[in-house]
C-alpha cells in the first residue's frame, strides 16, 4: 500500500474528503517522525512500536577498489510489528 492508496482507505472509512484525509494521514506521520527525532519511541497499542537503534562505527570494506572504510555511528529507525498484527498476518 502506496501513501496514496492509504489516503483513499482513510477518506472511504471515515467520509472524509481526500484532501482532508491526506491532512490527517501527514499528520500522523509527521508526529512519529517528529517524536523520533526527539529519541522519543512511538507505540500504538495493537499495532506495534517505532524506536531508534544505535549502530555503532565499523570497519567497512569499499567493493570497488577493496580498501578498507570507516562507516561512522549513526541512527536506524526500526519498527517492531506488535502481537496481533503478526498473529492476523500469519494466519
Amino acid at each position: 500500500m502506496t501513501k496514496v492508496e492509504l489516503i483513499e482507505e482513510v477518506a472511504n472509512e471515515s467520509n472524509l474528503t481526500k484532501k482532508d484525509a491526506k491532512v490527517v494521514v501527514q499528520i500522523v506521520l509527521d508526529s512519529i517522525t517528529d517524536s523520533l527525532q526527539r529519541g522519543e519511541k512511538v507505540e500504538l497499542r495493537g499495532f506495534g512500536s517505532f524506536r531508534i537503534r544505535n549502530r555503532q562505527p565499523r570497519q567497512g570494506r569499499n567493493p570497488k577498489i577493496g580498501s578498507g572504510v570507516t562507516v561512522p555511528a549513526k541512527k536506524i529507525p526500526y519498527f517492531k510489528p506488535g502481537k496481533e498484527i503478526k498473529d492476523i498476518v500469519n494466519s
